[in-house]
């Protein structure tokens, strides 16, 4: 399966909550903050991340 994101980008993308790294879940089209605190999923849509905190949802 291709990435959501280009790996360059996601190598510079951050959660903009706590502004953690960002990991790739392919399945559910989202970026997923790798900090276990804060866990919120972010959608890519067409290959755009939406890194709104209103747009995202908690995981877990």
């Amino acid at each position: 399966m291709p990435p959501l994101v280009e790996p360059s980008l996601l190598e510079i993308l951050a959660c903009p909550n706590c502004h953690s790294p960002l990991r790739e879940d392919t399945e559910a089209s989202e970026l997923v903050c790798t900090d276990q605190s804060c866990g919120l999923a972010y959608p890519v849509r067409d290959h755009i991340p939406v890194l709104l905190i209103d747009e995202a949802r908690k995981v877990g």
